[in-house]
């Protein structure tokens, strides 16, 4: 097993950051164009967001057969493959002629993206060591919003001086770094015990892990907050696009910098869930986003850029250990469990700009965050039915021993 403070456990720990990297600024290079595309290719706001929440509709739905695949056929080999196909598929996308075209590309590129997150897990929890596993868990979620803010950032700033398509052609020349580092760096599973790949029991897999209410919390926590998480980033770039901010493609490609803050957080609740229940420090996710979206109320950039700033800090914290809650509490086919972790969280996050449009079209910004804290407040509720499990399993515990 891997060890924390050792040589395997840092190498195998970044180049798993490093497809974690590859994954979300490949999947997010569009957001800060959406603007910029939906007057390019006369669409609306809603309908250019398609470009995000269909992409991740698709991930979560490919996370299934990948899971069952992996589980098969191994773990390392399947990540590579993907990121090779996820990359030809990128450097399409530059040329795409029409916003049909650039929305068939975007979900071919999902199917592709979907073989990594799902492996990638699974790796994490059959290679390392119990007490490595929550920070290797952190940090990969760290890595998850560095890619986020980098393809942001990046294609922002590209955007503004040689045009979209520019964007997607230096994401697929970064892919191809990143290929070539997860090839080197990343060990081969040595815990790995393949499973003949059979419809039946995969699916049966999948069904003892939804029937289980401790996994199904979970589930249903990391798809909400991400239903919002999503929302509020896709509408925020039209929000300050609009009177009075008009701010250009690249000063909205900066304003995904406040993803920082979500690498940050992601690092701390590893370290901080060793001490504190799960539950508690998904609670305390839940509290700093709240305190995120008051401030993004104000009307002034600074306020707004602070806002996203908790937004993001807490969000990733909840993530982090919600996402660990599944590694913890699943004790078969972990593959699959933390596939349909992704699924819930990446269906959440395919349909929350939908359900936020309905009250950006009538409420403008107040009425987004007005109906993020509808579902705030969902997941209170759910995190603190997780936190009676684990009250009732450290009793029961006690009155063991």
């Amino acid at each position: 097993m891997i060890e924390r403070k050792t040589k395997t456990f840092w190498r195998a720990t970044v180049a798993l950051g490093i497809a974690s990297v590859f994954i979300f600024a490949n999947l997010y290079v569009p957001q800060p164009l959406l603007p910029l595309l939906a007057t390019e290719f006369s669409v609306s706001p809603v309908t250019s967001s398609l470009l995000i929440s269909t992409a991740m509709l698709t991930l979560g739905i490919f996370f299934f057969p990948y899971g069952a695949l992996s589980d098969a056929v191994g773990r390392k080999s399947v990540i590579l493959v993907a990121m090779v196909a996820a990359t030809v598929l990128t450097f399409a996308i530059g040329f795409a002629t029409s916003f049909e075209m650039l929305l068939l590309l975007r979900v071919l590129q999902a199917i592709a993206l979907a073989g990594i997150p799902t492996i990638a897990m699974a790796y994490i929890s059959e290679e390392y060591a119990w007490k490595a596993l929550p920070l290797a868990i952190g940090i990969y979620i760290s890595a998850n919003s560095l890619g986020g803010m980098s393809g942001r950032l990046a294609s922002g700033i590209f955007a503004d001086y040689w045009g979209w398509r520019s964007s997607f052609l230096l994401m697929a020349a970064f892919s191809l770094l990143c290929i070539l580092l997860v090839y080197f760096l990343l060990p081969s599973s040595k815990n790995f015990k393949p499973k003949a790949f059979k419809v039946g029991e995969s699916l049966q897999s999948y069904r003892n892990h939804l029937k289980n209410r401790t996994l199904r919390l979970a589930f249903i926590v990391g798809g909400l907050h991400f239903f919002v998480f999503v929302g509020i980033y896709n509408y925020i770039g039209f929000f300050l696009s609009e009177e009075p901010f008009q701010v250009s493609t690249t000063v909205l490609g900066f304003i995904f910098i406040t993803y920082l803050a979500g690498m940050i957080s992601s690092t701390v609740a590893g370290q901080v869930s060793q001490t504190v229940k799960q539950s508690v420090c998904i609670g305390i996710g839940i509290g700093i986003m709240v305190i995120g979206m008051i401030f993004t109320l104000f009307p002034h950039l600074a306020a707004i850029t602070i806002g996203l700033l908790f937004i993001s800090f807490g969000f990733f914290f909840a993530h982090s250990c919600s996402s660990a809650w599944v590694s913890t509490y699943a004790f078969e086919a972990k593959a699959s469990a933390s596939g349909l972790y992704l699924t819930s969280y990446y269906f959440g996050g395919s349909i929350g700009s939908l359900y936020l449009g309905l009250f950006w079209a009538t409420g403008g910004w107040h009425g987004v965050i007005g109906g993020a804290f509808v579902i705030l407040a969902i997941t209170t509720y759910v995190t603190f039915q997780m936190f009676k499990i684990e009250k009732d399993k450290q009793e029961s515990h006690k009155n063991i021993s």
